[in-house]
């Protein structure tokens, strides 16, 4: 059985890398992706679809978030929550047999792993209020029966205002994680970075 968490963890650094080392997807695929997945012939097959389709819709899923930011800049996001949130609505866009809630949810307790104390909750508002406006907009196809289920709570209506003074978005939606009883990791997880091919 394939450990998807690990999966999507391995697709995080990928991202990571090919964005902010500027690897190739060909060099992140063979010195991240498929190194760590070698043993999970499914689970590597997922994780370079979940990567390469990140990549792909980069530009459309930039702008999803940034319509839920008002008042604040993409580019002032936490790197990790940004690639995080990347990854999730590719998912919720692009993988029609994963229920949104599973996407979600994975998201939030990544974000609990690799972030800050605060990502858990911003990832979380973010993706409800994108999940609403994606069902909205007619852009989430998911087939079968309990593969789209509603936000575990109605995000705040329109983009939410951050202000411009700080540093950090506490939450998009000032509400409360999917699961509030866990606390986030006292040691963050490092992503890990790849030697520069010659």
């Amino acid at each position: 059985m394939s450990n998807r968490r690990k999966i999507r963890e391995t697709v995080l650094q990928a991202i990571y890398s090919s964005i902010i080392g500027d690897h190739s997807p060909e060099h992140v695929l063979q010195t991240i992706v498929k190194p760590n997945l070698s043993q999970d012939t499914a689970g590597l097959a997922f994780a370079e679809k979940l990567y390469l389709r990140s990549l792909d819709n980069r530009s459309d899923v930039e702008e999803i978030i940034s319509k839920h930011i008002a008042n604040w800049e993409i580019e002032r996001l936490a790197t990790v929550d940004r690639f995080i949130l990347q990854m999730a609505i590719t998912e919720l866009l692009t993988f029609e047999d994963i229920p949104t809630k599973v996407t979600i949810n994975e998201a939030i307790e990544i974000a609990k792993e690799y972030s800050t104390a605060k990502s858990g909750r911003f990832v979380n508002g973010i993706l409800d209020a994108a999940l609403i406006s994606l069902q909205q907009e007619g852009k989430l196809k998911k087939k079968g029966r309990g593969l789209i289920d509603a936000p575990a709570r109605r995000p705040h209506a329109g983009p939410v205002d951050y202000g411009q003074d700080e540093d950090f978005p506490e939450d998009a939606s000032q509400q409360e994680p999917i699961d509030p009883d866990r606390p986030a990791a006292t040691k963050k997880k490092r992503i890990k970075r790849p030697k520069r091919s010659p």
